[in-house]
Formats: C-alpha cells, sequence, structure tokens
C-alpha cells in the first residue's frame, strides 16, 4: 500500500483540506442548472423528455434525486482529501433498499449504480448528506431535525470505517446487512415501516410481474401489455435481433448463470419508463420463457458516460480492472455495483446494441446493462418517515455507504483523515443545508422554465 492510501497520508491530508474546511459552500462561476438538464435531453428519448420534466417537478426532492450531473459539476472543482474510491455516483437516500440475495434471503444495500465511477469519497457522502437534509424538508421536519439527520448520517459513516478499520479485508468483504439487522436499526417506532416494505418486497417477484404486467398469445407465449407511456412495444431497428442481444449478454454472465440462460428464449420486450434521472434513456423490459412455459423476466438498461465523467471532469476507469480504460458503459456499471454491493445479483451482464435513432435521426449503438427484473426489490417510503426514523434511516444509508467505500484501498487513509470526532459531521452537515438551498433555486428555475414554455412537461406520469 503506498504512503498515499495509509493513516499517515490521511492524517497528513488534513493540511490540504481541513476538516471544517468542509462545511464551505462554493459552486462554479456562470451556472446554469436549466441549460445542464436540457443538454442532457439531447440523448434522450424525445417523447419521454415531458415526463422526465414533470417527475423532476413533484418536489425538491424529485428535483435532486434527477440532477446527479448538476451536482458533479458542482463538485467538480472544490477541493477534496485526495483519496479516491469506487465511488456509487448517485448516493442519495432513495437509492438505497432492499433486493434478494443469491441466497433467496433480503438484503440491504445501495441499489443504483448507473453514474459509478473512481471518485472522491466525499462526493457520495456529501450527495447522501444533502439529499438527508432536502428529504427532511420534503417530509415537513424543522431546519435543526433536517440538520441533525444530516449530522448523523456522516457521522455513522465515520464510525462504520472506524469499525471496518478492526476487520479484515475479506471480514470486509463479507460484511452485509440482511433485514434483520435493519429492524435492530431502526427500533421499535420504525419497525411497522419497515415491516410494509419487506412484505411488499417479498411479493416482488416473476410470477408477480406474469400476473400484472404480462397476458399470453393463441400460442401460449407470453406477451407484455402495452401500459403507455410508461411501458409500451416499438419497433426494434434493423441491425440487432434480440436474440444477437441475449447471445452476447450470457457471455458477460457466469458460467452456472449462462447455463441456466441458455434453457430460456426471449418471446417479447417493451420500452419501459424507470426513475426520475433516468427517464428518457433507453430500457426494456424482457420476457423470457422456456419449452416447459417457467417464465424469467430481465431489464436491459442504457449505461451512458457517468455524471462524474462527463460532468465532474474524472478520468473514465473500469473499477476493479486496475485502472483499465471503459470498454463499455455496461461493463462499467456491472464492475461497480459488484464491487460495492455486499451481494449482486448474478444476472449482471452487459451488451453493446439495440441500434436505435437520435434526436437527430442518426444511428446510435448504446451500451447497456443487464439485470433482474423486480426480484425482491423494495424501498423505504420516505415521506413516512417521522424526524426519529428518518435520522436512524439516514445513519442506516450512511453506514451501508461506508462499507461500499471500505472495499477500496483508501479507506484507512480516509478513515484517518476523518479522525474520531464529528467535526466532518459537523462541517458536512452545514454543507447540506447550504446546498439544500441551492437546490430548492434550482427546483424554482426549473419550474419558472417550465411555465415560461422554454421546457415541455407531462405531469402525473
Amino acid at each position: 500500500m503506498s504512503v498515499h492510501h495509509t493513516s499517515d497520508g490521511g492524517v497528513l491530508a488534513r493540511q490540504r483540506v481541513r476538516r471544517r474546511e468542509l462545511a464551505t459552500l462554493t459552486l462554479p462561476d456562470h451556472r446554469d442548472p436549466v441549460g445542464l438538464i436540457e443538454a442532457q435531453h439531447a440523448t434522450r428519448i424525445p417523447d419521454l423528455v415531458p415526463v422526465r420534466v414533470g417527475r423532476m417537478l413533484q418536489s425538491p426532492f424529485a428535483f435532486y434525486r434527477g440532477t446527479a450531473a448538476l451536482m458533479a459539476a458542482d463538485l467538480k472543482d472544490v477541493p477534496t482529501s485526495g483519496f479516491d474510491v469506487v465511488a456509487c455516483g448517485d448516493a442519495h437516500i432513495a437509492n438505497f433498499g432492499f433486493y434478494a440475495s443469491p441466497e433467496r434471503n433480503l438484503v440491504f444495500d445501495l441499489n443504483d449504480f448507473d453514474e459509478a465511477a473512481i471518485a472522491p469519497w466525499e462526493w457520495d457522502l456529501r450527495r447522501l448528506a444533502a439529499s438527508v437534509h432536502i428529504a427532511g424538508r420534503d417530509i415537513g421536519l424543522t431546519e435543526p431535525q433536517c440538520r441533525d439527520a444530516a449530522h448523523d448520517a456522516v457521522e455513522s459513516y465515520r464510525a462504520t470505517l472506524e469499525q471496518a478499520m478492526r476487520m479484515s479485508a475479506t471480514e470486509r468483504f463479507f460484511a452485509r446487512i440482511d433485514d434483520t439487522a435493519v429492524a435492530e436499526h431502526f427500533g421499535k417506532a420504525g419497525r411497522k415501516t419497515l415491516g410494509t416494505t419487506t412484505a411488499k418486497a417479498l411479493t416482488r417477484t416473476s410470477e408477480q410481474v406474469l400476473r400484472k404486467l404480462t397476458t399470453h398469445t393463441e400460442h401460449g407465449e407470453l406477451k407484455i401489455v402495452d401500459q403507455p407511456p410508461v411501458l409500451r412495444h416499438v419497433p426494434h431497428p434493423e441491425g440487432h435481433h434480440p436474440d444477437q442481444l441475449f447471445a452476447a449478454y450470457r457471455r458477460t454472465v457466469r458460467e452456472d448463470v449462462a447455463v441456466l440462460l441458455g434453457q430460456f428464449r426471449i418471446v417479447d420486450f417493451a420500452l419501459r419508463v424507470v426513475g426520475v434521472g433516468s427517464v428518457g434513456t433507453r430500457c426494456y423490459l424482457i420476457a423470457l420463457q422456456n419449452q416447459h412455459g417457467d417464465a424469467l423476466f430481465l431489464q436491459a438498461k442504457e449505461a451512458q458516460t457517468s455524471v462524474l465523467v462527463s460532468h465532474g471532469g474524472r478520468v473514465e476507469r473500469v473499477p476493479g480492472y486496475g485502472g483499465g480504460t471503459v470498454a463499455t458503459q455496461g461493463h462499467r456499471v456491472v464492475a461497480a455495483q459488484r464491487v460495492l454491493q455486499a451481494s449482486s445479483d448474478p444476472f449482471l451482464g452487459w451488451i453493446t446494441g439495440w441500434v436505435d435513432r437520435n434526436n437527430s435521426g442518426q444511428e446510435v449503438l448504446a451500451d447497456f446493462y443487464w439485470r433482474q427484473f423486480r426480484d425482491m426489490k423494495g424501498s423505504i417510503e420516505i415521506s413516512a418517515l417521522d424526524a426519529e426514523q428518518l435520522r436512524r434511516y439516514s445513519a442506516l444509508c450512511a453506514g451501508v455507504l461506508a462499507r461500499a467505500h471500505a472495499q477500496s484501498p483508501a479507506v484507512a487513509a480516509i478513515q484517518a483523515y476523518m479522525g474520531g470526532s464529528d467535526q466532518v459531521a459537523e462541517a458536512m452537515s452545514t454543507w447540506a443545508a447550504a446546498y439544500a438551498d441551492v437546490a430548492e433555486a434550482d427546483y424554482d428555475a426549473l419550474a419558472r422554465a417550465v411555465d415560461q414554455g422554454r421546457l415541455p412537461v407531462e405531469r402525473g406520469v
């Protein structure tokens, strides 16, 4: 390990950026949040742009969820301690949740890696802390309550790293949080909310998709039922047949999964609208069936360049591969997910394909990553939390983020830089409150742009 990544290196980094300086909010000159959002639409499906804008205008917190690029641009030139990790890139509080481990147990972890890249640990932690403050405002908490929740989140991150450094690297690697551990963290007050979430997650299976989203043709094959505009069949341009793409995807999964997938074939696929920030990117729900009528549902989601690279100025590298260059964006997403999650979907894979046309009518070849669709996935409903529950939940998410960052070689230096006090928590919670004001002002600017007819909007979708 280089000196840079040791505890001594972490302490020395305080001379470069003092911990109290993390409280300072510095924004770029000539900042144009609406212009940045508009620029992103150049690569989106045009008729879904109004849906994206409508979803972002649901609340300042919804807006924040859709503006990872804006935050990356804001953080680009902000001084850091100098320690990079495999970063999530969009570690806001709504991007944590439950899903099924390969052993079919519910685990709790990060669940969005579209923007993952090699980047400063502070960027993920700032994004989480600000999201906690904004979410607190969204559910009607007082400013001190919002600040306390953000403070406790950062402090939980610090404490978890401290605990991680008492473990071996392999112990850190195998550490995970299941639903029982989450229940203990939530306490009695949050057990009801947690119980509702986990019960719902357990029902989100292929069988549920089969009942809700499909029907059968006269030949007994599955057919996805259109629910425009969020789910609809689209013509597939010539050049890449779905069967060819499926075969390419199978070559990127583990051998045991490839053998399982060899029993299935694609019988239908449809374009599906997902998320807030992702609306307008290409995402397909794929129905597979074997000769016995068994169903399997996968999702192929477009992977564009991480905003940490395109807007944050980071060098593009594949997580976990010695810093090599990114061959495909789908591979980048899958590699980061495998590094950051304690248990990852065994069906993760990637392709380059699905020829489409951009807004200028030119044919483009996009990168995609594949995963299971609705495999016992569930998330805590933030709006159902009170002040104490938000504080506990924020601390839980921050601990999970720390576990993810602890897989990177810089963990000892980061922990030493943060030290044994709550000085970083005090500073970052101050910064989070200031950035929450910025996000709300940006939300108002987007609303004004829509009112002036600058951007199209479709609400309630």
